[in-house]
């Protein structure tokens, strides 16, 4: 009994739809989601894998099966039949494209949305833009207006969430890139680290700047990424939720070093990180600083740069970070 083609093509669209839900809620591409914010980029990412893995099986599969059923016949030296247009098929690998990024777009949206990266108060950045212009330039009669100075209002970063938008955040940090370290200032307390420590199950507030060129601060478990830009300060909200260490990444290419622009933040349990923030008040009291790690490559230029880029960073501190970064 020959099956007919309607069923075998509906049996082939169960097993496509099953492998691909499948796949995508399996792939285990992403690392362990150590934030509140973690699920909600992984479940974009899982539907964009659940999509992706049924049109690769669909398409492949067709190919393959054309591939056998449409062959040249051995003997058969024939030209195939003049096939031109197929209006609901050129319909339908348009609609379903379409269908497919409106619908990803709306989730993107809300996903960026619930983050907290629809916050009109993510950047308290009210700095002047200078656009300079030659005028004796060709390309200065293609500037309209005149190049004056004018306010930038543009908010950028990921703020409070809808939820928690007007409401201050547990901890507050200052942080700062540079070639090639990352700082963190805690300004309640005054204490300066080369790691990042905040509190599980806390909202955290980053202030990043940069103070040289572009960085990006990146912590994966996190799914939260943010540049650092000069003149700027970017707020970057987040809950963090399960204890651990995780790698801090410069994900901008800023410099010669770029690669060794690493740190790590530590979530710990409330108790703990106020153990840890005590300790440090005293380490500063007593005068111990510690500023950050700098990777012992640094050239004498960078160095020179450093202890001059007024942050109080001297010779003593710079062999105590060599130290540091030597045992790390």
């Amino acid at each position: 009994m020959k099956i007919p083609t309607a069923i075998i093509t509906m049996l082939f669209g169960v097993v496509i739809t099953l492998a691909s839900l499948w796949y995508g809620q399996n792939n285990g591409w992403m690392p362990i989601a150590a934030s509140q914010e973690a699920p909600l980029v992984d479940g974009l990412f899982n539907t964009m894998m659940t999509i992706a893995t049924g049109l690769f099986l669909l398409v492949e599969g067709a190919i393959v099966i054309a591939i056998f059923r449409f062959r040249q016949q051995p003997g058969d030296n024939t030209d195939g039949p003049a096939i031109e247009g197929n209006l609901p098929l050129e319909i339908l690998w348009t609609g379903i494209p379409v269908v497919i990024v409106v619908g990803l777009s709306i989730y993107s949206f809300e996903v960026y949305n619930t983050m907290g990266g629809l916050d009109p108060m993510a950047s308290g950045d009210r700095q002047v833009v200078q656009v300079a212009a030659n005028p004796d330039a060709q390309i200065s009669g293609l500037i309209p207006g005149d190049s004056q100075a004018r306010p930038d209002r543009v908010a950028v970063g990921v703020g409070a969430s809808p939820q928690t938008q007007g409401q201050p955040a547990d901890v507050e940090v200052d942080v700062l890139g540079l070639q090639f370290a990352w700082i963190f200032t805690y300004p309640q307390s005054g204490v300066v680290s080369g790691e990042l420590h905040v509190p599980a199950d806390r909202e955290v507030k980053l202030n990043i700047k940069a103070q040289d060129v572009l960085h990006a601060f990146w912590v994966p478990q996190f799914r939260l990424k943010q540049d650092a830009i000069p003149g700027r300060t970017v707020e970057l909200r987040f809950k963090p939720q399960i204890p651990g260490t995780y790698p801090i990444v410069c994900a901008e290419l800023c410099g010669s070093y770029h690669g060794a622009m690493r740190s790590q933040t530590i979530v710990e349990a409330p108790e703990d990180f106020d153990a840890w923030l005590q300790s440090q008040i005293a380490m500063t009291e007593a005068g111990e600083n510690t500023v950050a790690m700098v990777p012992e490559t640094l050239s004498k230029t960078d160095r020179l740069a450093l202890r001059t880029a007024d942050l109080g960073v001297d010779d003593r501190t710079l062999a105590q970070l060599h130290h540091t970064g030597h045992h790390h």
